[in-house]
């Protein structure tokens, strides 16, 4: 008898349930199969807020095959007369069909009063995964308003794995 009454309770939940639409869908694309995917709204949550002299930003959304949550926090460490130094920790969850995967990661970003040089410094880690760290620099001089300089490099390794990867490259540009 319990059975019957769930079943009933169920169907008519069913018979109830209404599929809603867009504002002034049928009026814009009359001849268009009402229920199809690209009608739903987007259902991403994205959050910013200040919180303890910096921002705690997050998203929590899906896509088709997956759900995914990233979340972290961003602080400006100082801007004064040495330049800009930001730092920002990160994370990030997706569950999907094909497997999950955890990320972690921090961030460190420095540029100069004038923004002719720059730093970053990342530190990332997979989880049940390899730690990764990875650093950049770029530097431009100017020897006059018509000819400069710019050089950077790169350097990244997975900790604890094998030799690092160096990437360096240069520029001299004059214009006539």
């Amino acid at each position: 008898m319990q059975r019957q009454i769930i079943i009933g309770f169920a169907a008519l939940a069913c018979v109830c349930a209404q599929v809603s639409q867009p504002p002034h869908y049928k009026e814009n694309y009359p001849d268009t199969y009402h229920f199809a995917k690209n009608i739903r709204h987007p259902r991403d949550l994205t959050w910013d807020r200040k919180a303890g002299g910096g921002k705690v930003f997050g998203t929590l959304g899906h896509t088709d095959d997956s759900l995914f949550g990233k979340a972290g926090y961003k602080k400006d460490i100082f801007n004064d007369a040495r330049g800009t130094l930001k730092g920002e920790a990160y994370g990030s969850r997706v569950l999907g069909a094909t497997g999950d995967n955890s990320y972690l990661g921090g961030k460190l970003d420095w540029n100069n009063v004038n923004k002719n040089a720059q730093a970053t410094f990342e530190l990332t880690k997979q989880i049940g995964g390899r730690t990764n760290a990875e650093a950049t620099a770029s530097k431009v001089w100017n020897f006059d308003k018509n000819t400069r300089l710019s050089a950077g490099g790169v350097v990244s390794q997975d900790i604890g794995h094998g030799k690092p990867d160096v990437g360096l490259g240069a520029k001299f540009e004059h214009n006539w």
